[in-house]
């Protein structure tokens, strides 16, 4: 296919949804400015969002939410198996996502709770990668559009893909925003990947880290500004697990 004097061959693409709320896949179907140009750089086989035609033979998937049930794991090793490219798409399948909140409790205890005298199927949240390889994480709760669309170009065009390495505050400082540390509130910006625009900080509430540890990621020195702003540690502890993005670095704060 030729687009503005550009060769390219239309990627076979296909988005599923485990345990989430879809929000991820309707950020690309709403982006209707785009959504024409978009389209036309791949060729939908399964995206439920956008079309009722469901086709089994793809070469690139988009995968949204975590897994919490046996056939989810099931289904998503036979995806593996028919994908080239497998991308973890958003929060909950890179992370767990808020989903996974429900592995702090004993999921027994909880089923009887709240469904009393029900067989319930569920299992411990689980990212995607602690089921199946994945070869490009995109985070975000939800995810950004702009970075979506760029990446898929990436892949059109065998480009290299790239997330940035910077922190949110990179972004926030550009938007020429009061710190929230100044204001007396813990944000995550610090520690917390950029490429969300700082959407968050700049509408004046704190970032919970929905995109993950930045790969210029400083802790102790996160945790050193708590403690001079002598700000609540609990407070800490819950942004901080909300979206299980940072378990590699929740003992820094004990």
């Amino acid at each position: 296919m030729r687009h503005q004097g550009f060769t390219f061959k239309k990627l076979k693409f296909a988005s599923f949804e485990f345990t989430c709320c879809e929000g991820c896949q309707l950020q690309l179907a709403n982006r209707e400015s785009t959504l024409i140009n978009f389209l036309e750089l791949l060729d939908i086989r399964n995206f439920r969002e956008l079309s009722s035609e469901q086709h089994n033979n793809f070469d690139i998937v988009f995968i949204e939410g975590c897994i919490s049930r046996h056939d989810e794991v099931d289904r998503l090793i036979k995806i593996r198996r028919q994908a080239t490219t497998l991308i973890a798409f958003g929060t909950c399948a890179c992370f767990g996502g808020v989903n996974s909140m429900k592995n702090k409790f004993s999921i027994e205890e909880v089923v009887a709770e709240v469904y009393p005298d029900m067989v319930v199927e569920t299992l411990p949240v689980k990212k995607i990668s602690d089921v199946v390889t994945v070869d490009i994480s995109i985070p975000g709760c939800p995810v950004s559009k702009e970075e979506v669309e760029r990446i898929v170009v990436s892949l059109v065009t065998g480009s290299q893909v790239t997330l940035p390495k910077y922190p949110v505050c990179v972004e926030c400082k550009a938007q020429l925003n009061t710190c929230l540390f100044e204001l007396g509130e813990i944000c995550l910006g610090p520690i917390t990947r950029g490429g969300c625009n700082a959407v968050c900080t700049t509408g004046k509430t704190p970032c919970l880290g929905c995109r993950g540890p930045s790969e210029e990621i400083n802790m102790p020195a996160f945790l050193e500004l708590v403690n001079e702003r002598k700000l609540n540690l609990e407070d800490l502890r819950e942004k901080i697990t909300f979206y299980n993005a940072f378990e590699g670095f929740i003992n820094y704060e004990a």
